[in-house]
């Protein structure tokens, strides 16, 4: 663990929950109170004050090999190059916990791929407690009951999850705009979702930014009365977009990254709002079994129906088109592959009609997979 602070600063600070032990705790000019602290529980500290950004990197290759800290807390944070020079040395899975009151100095420079890629927490407060950062109250995982989410890029399979999740989950969003400038792929959240939407009591808008430039940001400020949207998901690997989603969010919004940004993919982010009102930066890869058991559950559960992210079949024959139709972008969904079918053509949902008209009869709204499709597949042509 890393604690910098102020020369200057007086405060006194404290663990209500008290610290663990990390194996080493270096602190660099902080007040008498948080030395007192790390002395009372025993730990192992060093010393190191009076750095300079460019001295912070020598403090990680001699404390962490390179790898970063687990834990890194800054106390009364001013300068934003400053907090943006610590946080390049946050180790994988690492935090960054911001305890103070006056907003930095301008926006930190932060590398997004490392919210997506290495699951790097931002948190924070305002008090004297540096442990009221930490725990389910501050760190919120979940798309704000009853509130305004926008979904950038979200013609694609993922976007289109995103928004799917945002309208069947009962907890959600009430409101959500998605964005996106591809036109077939415009056309399908229209034609999937939207139904879907009202449907389920909420408010779904499809917009292409590059058709009016003011109209999300007007949407937004319309349904959020002014404050900014309470979840931005970035599902498009564009660093502009990336910041431009963190701009639009409320003082206590969510920013998701669920796009893999390349590594050094630096962007602007104004991380005085996640100590000052509780903003969260966050991105995620990857996922476990636990988390395939928990889709599946939701689905038995019929709170979530995967079928409406399918967007084309096709046989085994078909696997490595398949692959390559996901690299050129050309179905707007996810495909499925029957190895029972050999030599079932590639075909897009909406080509089904002219192709195989008995299974498109069973299409639901949207020309949908459904499960009645699928059983008419295996019926006629298996």
């Amino acid at each position: 663990m890393w604690i910098m602070g102020q020369p200057s600063d007086e405060t006194v600070y404290q663990f209500s929950v008290g610290l663990d032990a990390p194996a080493n705790v270096i602190l660099t000019d902080v007040p008498q109170s948080i030395k007192d602290l790390v002395e009372q529980k025993g730990l192992a500290y060093e010393m190191r004050d009076g750095l300079t950004e460019e001295q912070f990197v020598n403090l990680s290759d001699k404390f962490t090999d390179g790898i970063g800290f687990d834990d890194i807390v800054v106390l009364d944070p001013r300068s934003a190059k400053r907090v943006g020079a610590a946080a390049r040395l946050i180790a994988r899975r690492g935090t960054m916990n911001l305890v103070g009151q006056t907003p930095m100095d301008g926006l930190v420079e932060f590398d997004l791929s490392r919210l997506h890629y290495d699951y790097i927490s931002f948190m924070g407060n305002t008090s004297s407690d540096i442990d009221a950062s930490y725990g389910e109250e501050r760190n919120r995982c979940e798309l704000r009951s009853g509130g305004l989410a926008v979904m950038i890029g979200a013609g694609g399979p993922m976007g289109q999850m995103h928004v799917q999740r945002a309208i069947e989950q009962a907890t959600g969003s009430q409101t959500i705009i998605a964005t996106e400038i591809n036109a077939k792929r415009l056309e399908t959240l229209k034609n999937r979702f939207v139904p879907l939407a009202e449907a389920k009591g909420k408010k779904l808008f499809v917009v292409n930014p590059m058709d009016d430039e003011g109209l999300l940001p007007d949407l937004v400020a319309k349904f959020s009365d002014g404050r900014g949207a309470d979840d931005v998901v970035v599902c498009v690997p564009v660093a502009q977009l990336m910041a431009e989603g963190s701009a639009m969010m409320n003082p206590e919004g969510m920013l998701v990254l669920f796009a893999g940004a390349p590594s050094g993919t630096m962007a602007p982010l104004d991380i005085s709002r996640v100590y000052t009102n509780n903003a969260q930066y966050t991105g995620t890869s990857g996922l476990r079994i636990e988390d395939q058991m928990l889709v599946l559950d939701r689905s038995l559960a019929k709170a979530l129906s995967p079928d409406l992210s399918v967007a084309a079949i096709g046989g085994m024959k078909t696997a490595k088109e398949a692959y390559q139709s996901l690299i050129d972008g050309r179905f707007p969904g996810k495909i499925v592959i029957y190895p029972q079918f050999h030599d079932l053509p590639l075909m897009g949902l909406d080509e089904m009609a002219d192709k195989m008209p008995k299974v498109a009869e069973k299409l639901g709204p949207g020309n949908a997979w459904t499960l009645e499709a699928e059983k008419a597949l295996f019926e006629h042509y298996l």
